[in-house]
């Protein structure tokens, strides 16, 4: 970063920009976008400089895209084992989370053959790139959104310790003007990630294989106000994902293009130490609960738990959003964001009367914090997620263990070129409830449904 000559040339070239003109008139695919055709290997990696350089893309195969508006699914795909068997009741309590069922049944009765290998590795992929890939945070935050005024009169010792460890990080991370200068954001990243352990009632299996880590890297600009597009690309899929400032949307190469459900939120990825002006703004109604020693650092722990009316909005049909917390981790020696907890449940009840409840938790641990045009950034880190299934019967739960590591290799502010063009979202998209589109068969419908519910799992 030290040495701008030719960064910005080269990063113009990269901008998602370039993508949507001749794709929007031509195709409704956004993979013309030399964006969203990174390609992680040495022979076409370009630059200039002591900065670094960037990926020269290649050409991509169109993907085709859906003619409606899904909702955000980051959780296990119910398509292969709904393929084959027929369009049953949305209801049924045998469908409800059948996806990730019949995937910790094949990873626990692998078949030798390469075919059926192929097969568990997709499946694999998918669960975590749907978990994993572009979550989004818990409540809607304004990156422009002033902190709260520290105060002490009248004020409880919970809230008035909160503000005063978010003005000490905001502080130690940048300072509050200098952040405010910041139009736009740039950030490029190699990730691996993998599943780690499945465990159900009566068997545990662990990898402990690091080779079989799918490998990649992601790209994520962000734009005021609350404006972001993230892709990632992981063992040849890649996961899209942006925000307009009115609309969150996602695409993946097996379920299409969706929106996500609820308020505008960011994305996850980017409190992972690469944005701390939301990240403090994220924080800006939490509460200090206490102190933690973590990774042997002494650190202040705060908590923000998501409000009813946000939970009821991103519920959907028989999924049912239960509650959804925050907890940020804050060094008492640097000030910094060093690690974060995650969690949400949802309940989703058939019409049978069975229900399931489903409770994901992220903890992620932020590293390596440089300095980046005055700006601390952290740039490594590691995240474990949990995927558990839990209901009336003790011997359907299930437990699924995933991991990932993450580097970062380049990041920018205010580049020039970047423009509200860049986050449109895909021309092909529909406003209209999936539930309620005419255009899918009874069969679809029911897929469509279920899509919904198990979209629940990761909002």
């Amino acid at each position: 970063m030290e040495k701008k000559q030719g960064f910005f040339s080269a990063l113009r070239g990269l901008s998602p920009s370039r993508s949507r003109t001749r794709s929007r008139s031509v195709s409704p695919a956004r993979s013309s976008s030399p964006m969203t055709t990174l390609s992680w290997g040495r022979k076409n990696f370009t630059g200039s400089g002591a900065a670094g350089g960037y990926y020269v893309t290649q050409p991509e195969l169109l993907i085709e895209r859906s003619g409606s508006l899904r909702p955000v699914m980051e959780g296990p795909d119910p398509d292969e084992e709904e393929e084959g068997g027929g369009g049953g009741s949305v209801g049924d309590s045998k469908r409800l989370g059948s996806g990730l069922g019949n995937w910790v049944k094949g990873q626990l009765s692998r078949a030798p053959s390469v075919a059926a290998t192929a097969a568990h590795r997709r499946n694999d992929l998918r669960l975590l790139l749907g978990v994993m890939g572009a979550p989004l945070a818990p409540i809607h935050v304004s990156s422009s959104d002033p902190l709260p005024h520290l105060s002490i009169k009248n004020t409880p010792i919970e809230t008035s310790s909160a503000q005063y460890i978010l003005q000490q990080y905001t502080a130690a991370s940048g300072g509050q003007k200098l952040k405010s200068s910041i139009k736009n954001a740039y950030a490029m990243g190699k990730l691996k990630m993998i599943t780690s352990e499945i465990q159900t009632a009566t068997r545990t299996v662990r990898n402990r294989n690091p080779s079989k880590a799918e490998t990649g890297g992601f790209v994520l600009w962000q734009m005021n106000p609350d404006m972001w597009y993230v892709e990632l690309s992981v063992g040849g899929n890649k996961v899209r994902a942006g925000c307009n400032g009115k609309l969150v949307w996602r695409h993946t190469p097996w379920l299409g293009s969706h929106t996500a459900k609820g308020p505008v939120r960011p994305l996850r990825r980017g409190l992972q130490g690469l944005d701390p002006r939301t990240t403090a703004a994220m924080f800006a109604e939490a509460k200090c609960i206490g102190e933690k020693n973590v990774n042997g650092e002494d650190c202040f722990i705060l908590k923000l738990s998501t409000d009813p009316e946000t939970l009821k909005a991103r519920s959907e049909g028989p999924a049912e959003i239960i509650r959804h917390v925050l907890s940020g981790y804050f060094s008492q020696k640097t000030g910094l964001l060093v690690h974060i907890e995650d969690s949400h449940l949802t309940r989703i009840q058939s019409n049978g009367g069975d229900t399931v409840f489903w409770e994901t938790t992220y903890n992620s641990s932020l590293d390596d914090y440089r300095q980046v045009e005055g700006v601390m950034i952290a740039h490594s880190g590691h995240s474990v997620v949990t995927l558990f299934r839990f209901g009336e019967v003790a011997m359907s739960h299930t437990r699924t263990k995933m991991e990932e590591s993450w580097t970062i290799e380049e990041v920018a502010f205010n580049v020039p070129g970047l423009s509200l063009d860049c986050f449109i979202p895909p021309a092909d998209l529909k406003t209209g409830s999936v539930a309620d589109s005419c255009e899918y068969g009874q069969e679809e419908r029911g897929k469509a449904a279920h899509r919904a519910k198990v979209a629940a799992l990761e909002n």
